[in-house]
């Protein structure tokens, strides 16, 4: 059931901005409290906006993960930044991350900046990674944040690999919300579907150890999930999407060591979720430079 709302109850949306990889799926399930965005350390790994969904006592917030904002090499990448900016068009609160470890650079003002363009939106500036900085850093990065806009409405330092002042920020966000009911029923933790989910995990564990100019051209499509009639065991079949032979190989890797090590990394991730041993079929297939082709986008659902 949706938790009854009455008048301090408060709900809405709140979206993650920086550069990339600067943790805002990391963020996002620690918030949560379970795994709804794949993480990586390759820079642009999100590429859909996924709802994660946090409840409290006071309400409920809808965190939408997104891209993170990059300069656009491929019509892929024009598509990510215009997702992103629908998205932030559409929240009642947008968190400005920079890590502790990093110094505020161009990309971090020129971020900051832009979020004039969305005045409806209350904006909440988040110093990330606290766990692995300084305490003097931390003090900097604060210092270099708070003055980076005049309208922060908080600046938070936290860590969400250590769960520090998780708590902190998600009763400052709950604030900045507007009152009314929950927007998803109690227990739901994401607006994923399962098939996305998995196609997401897949995406994951072949983007671990492979070269930097390789994620990008990764993408992941599901032919079938079916359980067999016993129940006691998931087949999933799915294709690994490259832009060239040569990648193909990279992926398959010396006898095939590489795919089956692909295929080892989600299996251990997709049989908890769902709740079966999983019989997975991974296949590699080569579409020619996907990534500009507006027709095979469009397959790939981007």
């Amino acid at each position: 059931m949706t938790p009854p709302a009455d008048d301090r109850t408060r709900s809405g949306f709140v979206t993650f901005v920086g550069r990339p990889n600067v943790g805002k799926s990391t963020l996002t399930n620690a918030l949560v409290g379970e795994k709804v965005a794949i993480t990586s350390d390759k820079p642009q790994t999100t590429r859909r906006a996924i709802r994660g969904i946090v409840n409290r006592p006071a309400g409920q917030l809808v965190i939408v993960d997104t891209p993170g904002i990059h300069k656009p090499r491929t019509l892929l990448g024009q598509r990510l930044n215009d997702l992103v900016e629908q998205v932030l068009g559409d929240v009642d609160a947008i968190g400005f991350l920079v890590p502790a470890t990093e110094k505020v650079g161009p990309g971090d003002r020129r971020i900051a900046a832009s979020l004039d363009g969305y005045p409806r939106a209350k904006k909440v500036a988040i110093v990330t990674k606290t766990d692995i900085a300084s305490r003097d850093e931390i003090t900097e990065r604060l210092m270099e944040v708070d003055s980076l806009r005049e309208d922060w409405d908080a600046v938070i330092p936290l860590s969400a690999v250590a769960n520090e002042q998780l708590d902190v920020l998600a009763d400052e966000l709950l604030t900045l919300m507007p009152t009314g009911p929950a927007l998803y029923e109690e227990g739901v933790v994401t607006d994923e579907s399962l098939e996305d989910r998995i196609a997401e995990i897949i995406r994951e564990a072949a983007l671990e150890g492979v070269r930097d100019e390789l994620p990008h051209s990764i993408a992941v499509t599901i032919d079938d999930i079916s359980r067999r009639d016993e129940g006691e065991l998931t087949d999933i079949y799915a294709n690994l999407v490259v832009e060239r032979d040569s990648q193909k190989a990279i992926i398959i890797g010396h006898k095939g060591s590489r795919l089956a090590a692909v295929g080892a990394r989600a299996r251990a991730q997709i049989e908890p979720l769902v709740g079966t041993k999983v019989f997975l079929k991974l296949h590699v297939r080569v579409a020619k430079e996907w990534q500009r082709d507006p027709k095979q986008l469009g397959r790939l659902g981007f």
